[in-house]
């Protein structure tokens, strides 16, 4: 569920042909790409001044490869280093978040000995971003003040009932051309388009989130065309997509209790308190206060959950959005409160875009219950024991009652064909829960589960975890793989980062390297999953 995306990069010059010739791979890795293939222009930010952008066109509809054509953006840091490994291609997930300065980040995540080896490609996948045509369903649907979350009476109920169904007429009256075509399936063909159009027999890959979904799909469409594959945070197969949503709510509400409990350890900085259900309590009572007076007439208690859910992403906010909380609930002060939520929870244009895409996607992809009574009764259910934001992702998910095509069905990933993946999976994960990296990692044979013991974030690579970051890092030099478990499903194991500390006295800004690295990885991911 993705709610903000990574800022864009501008797009260079549109692909007139694809290469369709596919090149063997060398010794050292696949052939370097074809000179001349994509036109590739400067298009460096100053955090990733190396960023290369192109573009390629791709079908609409792959049942008709010689029909209408759409545009997928680019972007790309080049490889450096004699060795080359060909092309590493990075997805954040979403699905709707954009992957352009992923890219960026990823090559300066990495080691500059391996990421010299490797031209690692960003892409905005159909629909999304800089991609043309981009889907914006209903401009300002998250404008705030939002109905409160919680359908305590008929009307509050029909009134998110009319936005769901009003963002579902939205999409079908502005993208009716699009919508059948918007699926994991067709963005996995996408990615063999790319593949070919950069020249290489064989890509790499690495999908935070829902890109772990969209990175098992191509495996089973394409594994010839699979080298190595890296799927961190692993969305379960096996619940796409109602269910899967069920199971975030239990999550998320742990990782709120657990950032209760951080605050009450915390109680000398905070003051609000040692015991955790009485400050869980303080943060119900803020939002009970914001339902009658919302804060600068822009944040209720829907705005309030869409703040502090990105908490339940990544600890590395917690200070930031205790701080608010606490300012809040001692004083009354709203101004942290603000900040905070323009900071994690407001939806701009390009949010409204990720979202529409999410929808599309998501709705498209696998059944839905078209029946509210089914959707209702379920929510009722799991709200009675995670009341955090059951209902906040209900209607986030609502417009997939009234979706006007119907689904697909999932893919089933069962691979035996794919080289071995690696799988990165915390025990503690609300958006992916530690389940799906299990179910994933039985699925794809020879794979191999790296388990963060204890840890709560999601998306965990590259974000300061030296042990993780170790297996990620040999396995792209050199294809090496920790060895198989004889008993249990994690392979190997590592421990979990320490938690944050409070914010210094004064200080908004700044953290340690590797709060650094979380931090700047969940703004590209976003906060929907």
């Amino acid at each position: 569920m993705n709610r903000r995306a990574g800022v864009l990069v501008a797009v260079g010059a549109t692909v007139t042909a694809l290469v369709t010739g596919m090149q063997s791979a060398a010794t050292a890795g696949p052939a370097a790409p074809r000179a001349g293939a994509l036109k590739w222009t400067a298009c460096a930010t100053e955090e990733h001044p190396k960023l290369e952008c192109s573009s390629v066109k791709v079908p609409l509809d792959h049942a008709d490869p010689s029909g209408r054509q759409i545009t997928l953006a680019l972007s790309r840091v080049r490889h450096t280093a004699k060795t080359f490994q060909g092309p590493l291609l990075v997805n954040p997930g979403g699905p709707g978040a954009s992957g352009l300065k992923t890219a960026g980040f990823v090559a300066a995540s990495l080691p500059a000995k391996v990421a010299a080896q490797y031209d690692v490609i960003g892409f905005d996948p159909r629909g999304v971003g800089s991609s043309q045509p981009a889907l914006n369903c209903r401009p300002g649907h998250f404008a705030p003040v939002r109905p409160d979350s919680l359908p305590l009476d008929v009307r509050t109920e029909r009134e998110h009932l009319t936005r769901a169904r009003s963002f579902t007429v939205g999409c079908t009256s502005r993208h009716a051309d699009l919508l059948p075509h918007m699926n994991t399936a067709a963005m996995a063909k996408d990615l063999d388009v790319v593949r070919q159009a950069l020249g290489a027999g064989k890509m790499n890959y690495l999908g935070y989130s829902y890109g772990t979904y969209l990175g098992a799909v191509y495996a089973k469409y394409f594994p010839q065309h699979v080298r190595r594959m890296v799927l961190d945070s692993a969305v379960n197969p096996d619940g796409v997509w109602y269910r899967a949503n069920l199971g975030q709510d239990l999550g998320f509400d742990a990782r709120h209790k657990a950032f209760a409990a951080w605050v009450a350890r915390h109680h000398a900085t905070y003051r609000l308190g040692s015991d955790p259900a009485k400050v869980e309590a303080a943060w119900y009572a803020m939002r009970t206060s914001l339902g009658k007076a919302p804060a600068a007439k822009r944040i209720g208690p829907a705005e309030l959950e869409d703040t502090f859910l990105p908490g339940g992403y990544y600890n590395g906010f917690w200070p930031y959005l205790a701080d608010a909380f606490a300012a809040y609930v001692r004083t009354g002060a709203t101004k942290s409160l603000v900040e905070a939520y323009e900071s994690f929870g407001a939806v701009d244009k390009q949010g409204e875009n990720s979202y529409s895409v999410y929808t599309a996607v998501q709705c498209r992809d696998a059944a839905w219950p078209r029946s509210w009574d089914t959707w209702r009764d379920d929510n009722w259910a799991v709200h009675a024991k995670a009341p955090f934001s059951t209902w906040n992702n209900a209607w986030y998910n609502a417009p997939c009652v009234f979706w006007p095509l119907a689904s697909l069905g999932p893919t089933d990933v069962t691979n035996h064909a794919a080289p071995p993946v690696l799988i990165l999976q915390a025990t503690d994960d609300a958006a992916t829960p530690y389940e799906g990296g299990v179910t994933l990692h039985r699925k794809l044979r020879g794979s191999r589960l790296v388990v963060e013991d204890g840890g709560g974030n999601h998306a965990i690579s590259l974000s300061g975890n030296k042990c993780l970051d170790r297996y990620v890092t040999d396995y792209l030099a050199t294809g090496k793989l920790p060895p198989s478990a004889a008993a249990g499903p994690a392979d190997a194991v590592c421990a979990a980062k320490p938690e944050p500390k409070p914010l210094k006295p004064g200080v908004r800004t700044g953290a340690a390297d590797g709060d650094r690295a979380g931090a700047a990885l969940h703004r590209l991911l976003g906060h929907r999953n």
